[in-house]
């Protein structure tokens, strides 16, 4: 099993360097080629999920001088991990295939497949280091694909971005310097070993969150992400749903949930930072008329709810964290999706100047509206579960103030995404446009239908993370 391994890191990683050169061949071979890469990952990760769900985890380690190691590790959370990033990360490609239409689409897939790459690189890491460097070739392809149309402003944003994320990642590195102090090794399993269940140093502990809030998007590190809106439609929905800032809330659940323990001030603190950020994002969508910032302002409030989860001391709310992980990918991919084919067939994103497409464009506004229902938490959508389980699990642990502005948040998720799909896809038809790629529209009635089935079929991916959570150990155990 150990070859599968290597094959889902190192097939999308080779095989991005490859694509600019077969381009000279064929446009389509390229972008072919592209979509198999990643499928490779899903398929090599799928295979592997049996045993990872038995507790018979893949793995490979070389131990190397100076607390130096090689290795990579396949238990249940990096494959459910591993496994969301490529399935959505794979839609996302097809989608580009008419998407896509100009600028230089030899870089754009060798980044975006690069980047998909490092996110198997990442979660498969047994070794801080190793971790961090796939981390930073995260954010190399993250500020290519920003700035992807090289326009000025765009370029300016994709550099605030790359400044952003690369100065919480330094201050990661050090965290990650401060617990190489305290235990004398970088390889997980082995500061697991010396740590003994002593906790972090706190120190080291607010160092590492700095770089994961950096990464996902949280206040007062968000500002990044909406900004990143000037992206194409599918990079925004990798930005947001299959990689970049999901890699905080892995790195978290890793680091925090399964490898080490920390001190109970932080108890305290990660709950109370995700509220506000819920809070305080959720009013900004409130009062955008951006379609992609407020989706993105959207995906700032989300990610305080899977905070929330993980931070919440129950396996309840822990084992809603994951699952929210999984419906958020699905639901807000398709959002970002769909705001991509209103923005490709409009030519504007202002949804003051948008209105009555739903008249036609019926599939995108029904994909829209089905993915939208699961951000919000509506029965029998996917994302009702998990955001009760997060809610539930919070109030379970004692932190009755933590779930009442979590409620609110909720509330106002409902207020900002109906906003939008009437502004939208309601009233007076302001602008011509009709659905004409097949490949797009395929993509987000795709994941607007999984928005419904992964509700109605909730006791698999339910059963799945909560074998995941019996197995955790811990900060918040």
């Amino acid at each position: 099993m150990e070859y599968l391994l290597y094959l889902a890191i190192v097939v999308p990683i080779a095989g991005a360097f490859l694509l600019p050169l077969i381009s000279r061949i064929s446009a389509a071979l390229r972008n072919g080629l592209a979509l198999l890469f990643v499928l490779c990952s899903f398929v090599c990760s799928a295979i592997m999920l049996p045993s990872a769900l038995h507790g018979n985890a893949v793995q490979f380690y070389v131990a190397l001088p100076l607390g130096m190691s090689f290795g990579f590790l396949a238990d249940g959370l990096a494959v459910f991990m591993a496994m969301i990033s490529s399935f959505v990360g794979a839609i996302i490609v097809l989608y580009s295939f008419t998407y896509i239409d100009s600028g230089d689409k030899d870089e754009y897939y060798l980044m975006v497949t690069l980047f998909l790459g490092a996110m198997m690189g990442l979660v498969y890491s047994t070794n801080l280091i190793l971790l961090y460097t796939f981390w930073e070739i995260s954010a190399v392809c993250c500020w290519r694909l920003i700035g992807y149309y090289r326009e000025k402003e765009y370029v300016f944003r994709a550099n605030k971005a790359f400044l952003v994320t690369v100065f919480g990642a330094l201050m990661m590195l050090l965290g990650f310097l401060l617990v190489y102090q305290q235990t004398g090794s970088f390889s997980i399993p082995e500061i697991q070993e010396k740590l003994q269940g002593q906790p972090l140093s706190n120190w080291a502990v607010a160092l590492i969150l700095l770089g994961l809030l950096s990464k996902s998007a949280t206040l007062p590190l968000h500002t990044w992400l909406p900004d990143a809106g000037v992206a194409p439609a599918p990079v925004t929905s990798l930005l947001h749903a299959a990689v970049l800032v999901k890699i905080g809330v892995y790195a978290f659940a890793r680091l925090f949930l399964v490898s080490f323990s920390v001190g109970d001030v932080w108890h305290t603190v990660v709950p109370v930072v995700a509220a506000v950020s819920a809070l305080v994002s959720a009013g900004a969508a409130i009062r955008e008329n951006d379609l992609k910032r407020i989706i993105a302002y959207s995906t700032v409030s989300q990610l305080g709810f899977i905070f929330l989860g993980l931070s919440s001391g129950s396996a309840f709310g822990i084992a809603g964290g994951l699952l929210y992980i999984l419906m958020h990918s699905i639901a807000k991919g398709g959002l970002f999706l769909c705001a991509g084919v209103v923005e490709h067939n409009t030519h504007t994103k202002d949804i003051r100047k948008l209105g009555g497409l739903i008249k036609t464009m019926p599939v995108t506004a029904v994909s829209f509206l089905l993915c939208a229902f699961s951000i919000m938490g509506i029965p029998p959508f996917g994302g009702f579960f998990s955001k009760y389980m997060v809610i539930g699990g919070a109030a379970e642990a004692g932190n009755a103030w933590i779930s009442a502005v979590f409620v609110l948040g909720a509330v106002m998720t409902i207020i900002y995404l109906l906003r939008a799909f009437m502004r939208v896809f309601l009233g007076q038809m302001r602008t011509e446009a009709r659905e004409e790629s097949r490949s797009m529209v395929a993509s987000v009635a795709g994941l607007g239908a999984l928005s419904l089935l992964s509700g109605l079929l909730i006791m698999f991916p339910a059963g799945f993370v909560q074998d995941i959570v019996t197995k955790m150990g811990g900060m918040f155990q």
